[in-house]
């Protein structure tokens, strides 16, 4: 096994040996396949504007297009090496770069609490001063 396909991870190699018993399926089968991973894809999609898990749905779709169709396959394979690496560094991060983070946040908070309790903003939000 080369270095580049150490680093991926194990799932892709696992969808590539799938691939080859697939292929052996009857078409029927292969077409609902086909019929099924887009249904999937496509709501993952719709998921991105609307509520859903579309970053666990999108790959879903893709893993089972990725049996038929190569162009599947390249897309799953980038999104999974994405994943690892965001993952790897996730858990690089520092100390300080998480209190950094989490000093920010609470500063943004803040800083919109204050915009609301100051200028009454957005509209929809009830202003502390309405409630006492």
């Amino acid at each position: 096994m080369s270095d580049e396909n150490a680093a991926k991870p194990s799932l892709i190699e696992r969808l590539r040996d799938q691939r080859e018993t697939h292929r052996d399926r009857s078409k029927i089968v292969r077409v609902g396949f086909v019929i099924v991973g887009f249904t999937v894809l496509l709501a993952g999609i719709a998921m991105m504007v609307l509520p859903g898990p579309a970053l666990a749905v999108i790959p879903i779709g893709l893993a089972i297009l990725s049996l038929e169709f190569a162009w599947a396959a390249r897309l799953l394979e980038v999104a999974l090496e994405q994943a690892e690496k965001a993952k790897q560094s996730a858990k690089e991060t520092t100390k300080t770069q998480r209190i950094v983070v989490a000093v920010a946040t609470v500063l943004a908070v803040g800083a919109i609490a204050a915009a609301v309790l100051v200028w009454g903003i957005p509209g929809w939000v009830p202003v502390i001063g309405d409630w006492l």
